[in-house]
């Protein structure tokens, strides 16, 4: 009986694949597809690189089904047990709207003449800038708040300001958020930006919803997110300059006089009346309709203290002098570099980006006003942390950067906040606002002079290298990729949970990584990221640490670091790209570890990034290439002798090697072979040849095995592999039990039409 398969399904299948979700499951379904494409069109046929190149590979297989029915069969077979991948999403949960709102229902009615408007094919957009603290969050979250019945289905709220760095995540990564925000499954998250956007546009096609993207840097953040359905409004917040999108433009202006004074009355509240009406002249002066700074000096005004009369000067010291590192290499044994060195671009230590605004802004001003409420160890405290730009302020960070400890460091992070001058975030972190950190860390540098303010950010880079490193290793206890520096390996075991601190500070990691280069601690630097590998490999975060990844590579090569450390950062790199789909870019920097690791004679880191290469031709269904690295790999895993560096991890590592020979080589056909490597590599992650049994790359390398039997003809051996793959594996892995289901659909299918 010849199956009939639709283009249209076709086309919508290779578009998802590769695009699909990420992990491993989803490389099972990109590999089982290339190979079928291979058994169709009888040749090797790369992965397509955009969706233009796979309509057009659908059209080229769907010419070939007709005159085929058994292939046409397998098609159908393929198509029908691939995992739904579209999952439903949740309405979303905006933060609560401000309770002191006043004077914005005038640009409120602009944001809801928008979403009324009539569609006519125009996209809503709506570009909402202001200055700083002029408010513009408070109006996107009254909106949410108002919304409820006009965006029934959803409204999502994406906060960019807890990024590293001032331009904030890439628009890969805003996509991610996003996809967070509307509760999709990690697994069912695309890798690639182009499988993400899809899957933003599949989930909001059809229906009412509000997005709110805020603390947008570019308009390349928000250019995927452009809705093309009618009930969708897309709102841009902007904190100063706006980026050039197109969009309904609406300005946030300052608060008149009048609904000032009542923004201050009502925060301070009517039991400090008398209080109010006294400082409410100065308090406009100073703040001159700025809403947050109105809404800070309220709070100050509620206070016990009395509050001055007029700010004091601002903050203003020479340019910083920053630490000099001792160049390339890894750290000394002592975890430290000490000596110091001019800064490279004059800018005081820490302090990232020059201040936008001059030093009379009034969040400027407020925060000079709050900072006269602390006493003076809690105000030594905030002004040096503010010093790191840290997109979040822990514990550990605070405590390092006055050098007390961390019970005292939580008081006073406690007595920060209680004056507007930290913002609390969940599990004990916090934030500064943009420009009332670039206003303390003026004041610490002009107050404490150059070398103190160096001092507390060797601090905490050291503080944080502390902390990341036990955790990585504690994550991965017996990879040798995780080994740790002198002086920093008696903490792993005090770890509970390193991927959770791993997580935590993936931002931070990626901060300090740009912090410690601009301090020329080029030690810390490479080993901050080198301590998110299993972030990467455990977790999936390849998105958080990207930009760590590609500023330490950079600068292990600009400073002739160590070359087994430049290798190792290479192959993060490249792992972290090829998972995340950009195939060309990893392929550079995997060769960059092959190279640099041959240079440093780590035999083991060369086989390692050879097999990496191979990884990535195979996931683009490059077999032949693939198979030949692999094979290469083998060789020169093999050149460890006994006794040397990865001897005892040998066995594994050529286990590990022949499955994936064994991957390439169904790919290419070769099903007898094929079936040899992956029968091999299940008898030792069984423990038949004397290694300790593996339940899961047991089970990876059965579900291998059992796609090369059914693609021979072998259904009913395919069977019971499958079988023997879900016995191993726990309810929790859900994506690898699925696919196991497909998969068993697609063999009894074709058991029983054989």
């Amino acid at each position: 009986m010849l199956e009939v398969v639709a283009l249209s399904a076709l086309t919508t299948f290779l578009l998802g694949v590769g695009n699909g979700a990420a992990g491993e499951i989803g490389k099972n379904l990109t590999l089982s597809a290339g190979a079928l494409v291979r058994r169709t069109l009888g040749r090797e046929t790369p992965l397509p690189a955009d969706a233009e190149e796979r309509r057009a590979l659908a059209s080229r297989v769907h010419a070939r089904l007709g005159n085929d029915p058994r292939r046409a069969g397998e098609w159908a077979l393929m198509l029908e047990s691939a995992p739904d991948e579209t999952p439903e999403p949740s309405r979303g949960a905006m933060p609560p709207a401000p309770w002191a709102f006043t004077d914005r229902q005038k640009v409120l009615k602009r944001l809801m003449r928008e979403a009324d408007r009539p569609w006519e094919g125009r996209p809503r957009v709506v570009l909402l800038s202001g200055p700083p603290g002029s408010g513009s969050t408070s109006i996107a979250l009254r909106l949410g708040a108002q919304g409820r019945d006009r965006f029934p289905d959803g409204r999502y709220y994406v906060d960019l300001r807890d990024t590293a760095g001032e331009t904030g995540p890439e628009p890969s990564a805003v996509l991610l958020r996003l996809l967070r925000e509307m509760d999709v499954p990690t697994d069912s998250v695309p890798a690639t930006e182009a499988g993400r956007e899809r899957l933003y546009r599949t989930l909001t096609e059809g229906r009412r919803a509000l997005v709110v993207i805020d603390h947008t840097t570019s308009s390349a953040q928000v250019r995927a997110l452009v809705p093309a359905t009618p009930g969708v409004l897309l709102v841009v917040v902007v904190s100063g300059p706006p980026p050039l999108v197109e969009a309904e433009r609406i300005a946030v202006p300052p608060l008149t006089d009048r609904y000032a004074k009542r923004l201050v009355r009502k925060v301070a509240g009517p039991q400090h009346a008398a209080r109010v009406k006294a400082g409410l002249p100065g308090v406009l002066d100073r703040c001159r309709g700025n809403a947050f700074a109105l809404h800070a000096e309220a709070r100050l005004l509620a206070r016990d203290e009395p509050g001055p009369t007029s700010p004091p000067p601002a903050g203003r010291g020479p340019a910083s002098a920053l630490r000099d590192g001792r160049g390339a290499g890894p750290l000394p044994p002592d975890g430290r570099e000490t000596a110091a060195s001019p800064a490279r671009d004059g800018r005081a230590p820490g302090s990232a980006l020059p201040a936008p605004a001059g030093p009379d802004h009034p969040v400027r001003t407020a925060a000079r006003l709050a900072s006269l409420r602390l006493g003076p160890e809690a105000e030594r405290l905030c002004r040096l942390t503010a010093l790191g730009g840290w997109p979040s302020v822990s514990v550990p960070i605070a405590a390092a950067a006055a050098g007390t400890d961390e019970a005292t460091a939580a008081r006073l992070l406690d007595e920060v906040a209680a004056v507007g001058l930290l913002e609390p975030l969940p599990d004990l972190r916090y934030r500064f606002r943009p420009e009332t950190r670039r206003q303390l860390a003026e004041t610490a540098t002009a107050e404490y002079g150059l070398g103190a303010c160096a001092d507390a950010v060797d601090r905490m880079l050291e503080a944080l290298l502390g902390r990341v490193l036990p955790a990585s290793r504690a994550a991965l206890p017996e990879s040798w990729r995780t080994e740790l520096p002198p002086g920093y390996r008696d903490g792993a075991d005090a770890v509970p949970d390193g991927i959770a601190v791993l997580a935590a500070e993936a931002a931070n990691v990626a901060r300090a990584v740009a912090l410690a280069e601009e301090h020329r601690r080029t030690g810390t630097a490479l080993w901050l990221a080198r301590a998110l590998w299993p972030l990467q490999l455990k977790a999936g975060h390849w998105d958080e640490v990207l930009p760590a990844l590609r500023d330490a590579a950079r600068h292990a090569e600009e400073t002739r670091a160590d070359e087994r450390m430049t290798g190792a950062l290479h192959f993060q790199l490249a792992h972290c790209l090829g998972e995340m789909g950009r195939v060309e870019q990893a392929l550079r920097a995997a060769r960059a570890a092959v190279t640099y690791e041959r240079a440093a004679g780590h035999t083991r880191g060369e086989a390692s990034a050879v097999e990496l290469l191979g990884l990535l031709s195979l996931n683009r269904w490059s077999y032949e290439e693939a198979h030949e690295r692999f094979t290469e790999a083998e060789a020169v895993y093999r050149r460890i002798g006994a006794g040397e560096e990865g001897a005892a991890d040998l066995p594994r590592a050529l286990a590990l090697a022949e499955r994936h020979r064994g991957r390439a080589l169904r790919g290419m056909g070769r099903t007898d072979e094929s079936r040899r490597c992956l029968e091999n590599a299940v008898d030792f992650f069984a423990g038949r040849t004397g290694a300790p049994p593996e339940a899961y790359n047991r089970a990876r390398s059965l579900t291998d095995l059992a796609e090369t039997l059914h693609e021979s003809g072998d259904d009913p051996a395919a069977l019971a592999r499958i079988a023997e793959a879900e016995a191993l594996l726990p309810s929790s892995a859900t994506p690898h039990l699925a696919y196991l289901t497909g998969l068993r659909r697609r063999c009894a299918a074709s058991a029983s039409a054989g």
